[in-house]
């Protein structure tokens, strides 16, 4: 469940809640006791290192150039000429 803080709260303690929401905490922020804004964590499976990304990659099968070349070309119009 969300912690509610005050708009204030955000301002004058942001640095320790942007640290407690990237460690996955989430919060309500209320202005005049009303709720106006939602403070999540970002979700972690949109952000990976290179490494991560490379390890990942590493067994996938070979890409097949020509096939590649052909594919596109069936999907997509290459024509360098302007269309009028």
């Amino acid at each position: 469940m969300a912690e509610t803080i005050s708009q204030r709260q955000l301002r004058n303690d942001n640095a320790a809640i942007m640290r407690r929401v990237a460690a996955g905490e989430s919060f309500v922020v209320t202005s005049n006791g009303i709720p106006v804004a939602n403070v999540t964590p970002v979700e972690n499976s949109r952000y990976r290192s290179t490494d991560e990304v490379i390890e990942t990659w590493r067994n996938l099968p070979p890409i097949d150039y020509e096939q590649f070349r052909a594919d596109l070309d069936l999907l997509v119009d290459q024509d360098p000429t302007p269309r009028v």
